[in-house]
């Protein structure tokens, strides 16, 4: 708390800016603070809105050993100033019995008989005072079903009574009426029960997520797995790091243990790691542990109990040596409880959960897929193991097939490498004395070229260069001339890839880079004697994609040219000397070549041309490469069909070559693309989460965040809202992510898109804290003034939605600012508009000097638009704001200036035509003048008139929707008259 309050003015203030936050540390030490600055007051009322306010703080903090005792002082203060509590006041007060009675369950330090004697006081303070008995015995069976004693009898003396105004909301109830059913064994019961609490109907704080975690294992054991895995996404949502929720969290971490989701489970698990510490209700903490168990248990079963493990702070914990300790807290906890109780049911309850076998092998619960397997820490790839099992076991023979397998190009020279890298490795190698596999040295460098290989597949330039000529030296020692020519071209080419550092003009010295490099491969090959023919064809192709990657990056059709003649050589080289993987790649160069220079036709002519010859001579590894370059072609043609036909193929041809032969990764995010064209969105989110896993596998982590990013967007567009928001919380959590070494823009990106799921899902207060939260720190992007500008006015706009206009101003200032160094016109102009709109909806008439002067801003952005020539997407800027004077105007009652607005709205938007969308529009725009002329400012005859004639226009064009919209409004006024 920044001062301590001065005044009871300033003390109730400062308890509704705490009753803002979220139930925690911060808002209980505040509520403290505050409670303890309301005794300087001689206020009684002061101190009873501080001390609701501290009661709460603990309740939902998880703190019943506090919630008790600051119930106590607010009951003396009812005893000795009755006179101050008005009726509401009375009725939070007595509601508050039962958080007290739950507190004191929830303690088994609590005597037995010290509960009843709580319960006796409530229902006594409840008859005298004239309520009914109905929460009473609420409460009566909520202990017997704690003690799991007499829980028949209670529960009729509960349920069949009436409810009461202080009787528990209708979601909490129903949810007790349920958890008496599934503890009786009827899942059906228990789910017909739950159904308006589970559909929506019914709710309240702690609802429907206390309910859903309880429904999941009954949905799945009455076969609804769908409604399972939606209800987890959304439920786990609305309880994750909350403390006064965590026996909601360990339900959710069981779910994950028996549904195949394991991985998920353990992500969960480190999300709430809060939980181990924050959490000091002894019934929550063994309800959570319990759930942590059945997970970590399931975890260590599976073979993977050295996993790491997110649990209590300030160790470092394996999955074995957490559920150690989990257990031994759990076990100690549900023996004091039925020791408190005199029963057994807590124990008997552990371990009916703890001996639950998985209800599904695997239940798809989240598009980020994740395995075990994948939580261990990395582990360099290992070669398949169907292809090494087929390599030769003599060390020689091994390193002759290694080398010829590499001459051809063939995939499965990699799996060699990667077997003789381990011999060569392993202590005691002696490395055969035979003229065929010639020296360690030359070996050596075979490995070293054969590992920048993979490094420049990885576009990790710097280090391929580096090895490449590493190796090229080894061969020098070796007496391997043309094996050093190769490596040397090979570094040449990573070295011209390599961004420019500095660069004025990035793109040309990149240019002048490529240039100068494929000079130097000319001279290498014309100054290296007595090249094999695999090694000058090699040299060949190394210079034809230098010069192709210099097309690539200029565009100028003056590299045409010396590109095709490069490919033609190595055509002609290969075919003379019958090198099939070479003369493939040189057909290859010939039909991107024509595609770079914008003739895609002839590019998918070509390609089929060779996809014939591949099928008939080979080689066969180059098939999926080939058919992904033509479904690439198919893309750019606008064939979606064809494209996915042949992307698909590839696909699927890929599998049966080693990783890497096919650029997988990329032909998923293709297909994605394919997807989209063909409107079957639903398959490209498979195929981009795909490409993204790939991604991740590999390394590329920035590459996978940002396909996750297009999935995440993807998701969200197509209405999956709770996919969404578990994605990016997924990828939020990961540590690099977490502690900030991600690219700072990418994240930025995924909170943002996380922001607008949350509001998109309802919850608007956490959309708005996250996108308050991203605008405060975009605002140091000098860099990027125009993202800045767009997430500010974000923020503005949820800022106003949530009633905070003050506060909506100040983001907006931010926004135009920005904007100002970097226009935004579209964004800023809809954010002033929709800020505007909602404050003369929510003030009427006193908020229209403030909305005036919004829109007066957005008016300022249309001219400088229209004077930048500026095109806005859909209806000009001009139009949009016409028709949101009209929209405020009328909100704050001045019609008059509304109908104005509209009326120039009208005359700007011009006459519908066949267009839907403008159609739509102009129908809107006429319909509320209607309003505005016919109901607001009564001139029936004038809006009956405008009506009909819009309608009759309507009609005549085909939209007959939109007019049906005006005819009803003209048979209201008719009705009106």
């Amino acid at each position: 708390m920044p001062t301590t309050p001065q005044t009871t003015d300033e003390l109730l203030q400062a308890l509704q800016e705490n009753d803002r936050r979220p139930y925690g540390r911060t808002r209980t030490v505040t509520a403290e603070e505050l409670a303890e600055a309301a005794e300087q007051f001689a206020d009684p009322l002061a101190l009873f809105h501080a001390l609701m306010e501290l009661q709460e703080a603990y309740t939902y903090g998880a703190e019943p050993r506090k919630s008790p005792v600051v119930f106590a002082r607010l009951l003396t203060l009812h005893d000795e100033q009755p006179d101050i509590f008005d009726a509401r006041m009375r009725h939070t007060l007595f509601w508050r019995f039962k958080w007290v009675a739950n507190a004191l369950r929830a303690l088994p330090e609590i005597p037995l008989t010290s509960l009843r004697q709580w319960q006796t006081e409530m229902r006594d303070r409840y008859e005298k005072a004239g309520f009914g008995l109905q929460p009473y015995y609420g409460q009566v069976y909520q202990l017997a079903a704690h003690t799991g004693e007499d829980t028949d009898l209670a529960y009729e003396l509960w349920a069949a009574r009436a409810r009461t105004p202080l009787s528990d909301c209708e979601a909490c109830e129903i949810c007790d009426r349920a958890l008496y059913h599934l503890a009786r064994g009827d899942d059906e019961r228990a789910l017909e029960i739950w159904e308006p609490v589970l559909a929506g109907r019914a709710s309240c704080q702690e609802e429907p997520a206390r309910s859903i975690s309880f429904a999941l294992l009954p949905l799945l054991r009455t076969g609804q797995t769908d409604k399972a895995r939606a209800l987890h996404l959304a439920g786990y949502r609305a309880c994750r790091r909350n403390p006064s929720m965590s026996r909601e969290v360990g339900r959710h971490l069981e779910f994950c243990a028996l549904t195949g989701n394991e991985a998920r489970g353990l992500e969960l698990l480190a999300e709430n790691r809060n939980l181990f510490e924050e959490v000091d209700s002894p019934l929550d903490l063994y309800d959570f542990l319990t759930g942590v168990e059945v997970l970590l248990r399931r975890v260590e079963l599976l073979g993977h109990g050295e996993l790491p493990a997110a649990g209590h702070p300030g160790r470092t914990w394996t999955v074995a040596a957490l559920r150690a300790e989990v257990s031994d807290r759990a076990d100690d906890l549900a023996a004091r409880f039925d020791a408190r109780n005199g029963t057994s049911a807590h124990t008997d309850r552990r371990k009916a959960r703890l001996d639950r076998a998985p209800l599904l092998d695997a239940l798809e619960l989240t598009l980020r897929t994740r395995t075990l397997d994948d939580a261990a820490p990395a582990a360099p790839v290992a070669a398949p193991a169907a292809r090494t099992a087929d390599l030769p076991e003599p060390l020689p023979e091994l390193v002759l097939r290694a080398r010829e397998l590499d001459a051809q190009g063939h995939p499965d020279a990699r799996a060699c490498w990667d077997r003789l890298r381990a011999l060569v490795a392993a202590p005691g190698y002696t490395h055969p004395d035979d003229p065929a596999v010639g020296p360690l040295l030359r070996l050596r460098a075979d490995l070293l070229a054969a590992e920048a290989d993979r490094e420049g597949a990885k576009d990790r330039f710097a280090a391929a260069a580096a090895l490449q000529e590493q190796a090229a030296a080894l061969y020098d020692e070796a007496g391997r001339p043309g094996d050093a020519a190769l490596c040397r071209a090979g570094a040449l080419l990573a070295r011209a890839e390599l961004p420019p550092e500095d660069a004025a003009d990035p793109a040309a010295e990149r240019i002048a880079a490529l240039t100068a490099a494929h000079a130097a491969v000319v001279r290498l090959q014309q100054e290296t004697p007595d090249l094999a023919p695999y090694q000058e064809a090699r040299l060949l192709r190394l210079r034809a994609t230098l010069l192709g990657l210099r097309l690539q990056t200029s565009g100028d059709e003056e590299h045409v040219a010396p590109l095709f003649a490069e490919a033609d050589l190595l055509h002609a080289f290969a075919d003379r000397h019958d090198i099939a993987g070479q003369l493939s790649g040189a057909l290859l160069l010939r039909a991107s070549t024509h595609a770079l220079s914008g003739d895609l036709p002839t590019a998918v002519t070509e390609t089929d041309a060779l996809l014939e010859r591949l099928r008939e001579h080979g080689p066969a590894w180059h098939l999926p490469r080939t058919l992904t370059l033509r479904g690439r072609f198919q893309l750019g043609l606008r064939n979606a069909r064809a494209a996915h036909e042949n992307l698909a193929e590839a696909l699927r041809l890929a599998a049966e070559w080693p990783a890497g032969t096919a650029e997988t990764t990329r032909l998923h995010a293709d297909l994605a693309q394919a997807c989209l064209h063909l409107g079957r969105p639903d398959e490209a989110l498979r195929h981009l989460t795909r490409s993204a896993d790939l991604e991740l596998r590999e390394g590329n982590r920035v590459d996978a965040f940002c396909a996750y990013s297009n999935a995440a967007q993807l998701s969200l567009d197509l209405g999956r809202v709770e996919d969404c928001i578990a994605l990016l919380d997924s990828l939020l959590s990961e540590p690099d992510v977490a502690s900030g070494e991600l690219d700072d823009r990418l994240t930025a990106q995924l909170r943002l898109t996380r922001a607008r799921a949350l509001h998109e899902g309802g919850d608007l207060k956490a959309a708005t804290a996250e996108s308050v939260v991203l605008a405060a720190e975009s605002a140091s992007w000098d860099d990027d003034p125009g993202s800045h500008a767009m997430i500010a006015a974000e923020a503005a706009v949820l800022l106003a939605e949530s009633g905070e206009f003050d506060r909506a101003r100040e983001a907006v200032d931010q926004a135009l600012a920005a904007h100002a160094r970097a226009p935004r016109y579209d964004r800023l102009s809809g954010s002033l508009r929709e800020i505007a709109r909602l404050r003369a909806e929510r003030q009427g008439a006193d908020g229209l000097p403030d909305a005036l002067a919004l829109l007066a801003d957005a008016g300022r952005i249309a001219e400088e638009a229209a004077a930048a020539g500026h095109e806005a997407r859909g209806r000009s800027l001009e139009t949009a704001l016409a028709y949101e004077y009209g929209r405020v105007n009328a909100y704050a009652g001045a019609q008059e200036d509304a109908l104005a607005a509209l009326e120039k709205a009208l005359a700007l938007l011009g006459e519908p035509g066949e267009d839907n969308g403008h159609a739509a529009e102009w129908a809107e725009c006429v319909r509320l003048a209607g309003v505005v002329e016919g109901i607001y400012l009564e001139r029936a005859d004038a809006a009956l008139t405008r009506l009909e004639s819009a309608a009759a226009r309507l009609t005549a064009l085909g939209h007959t929707e939109e007019a049906e919209e005006l005819t009803a409004l003209a048979a209201r006024l008719r009705d009106k008259e």
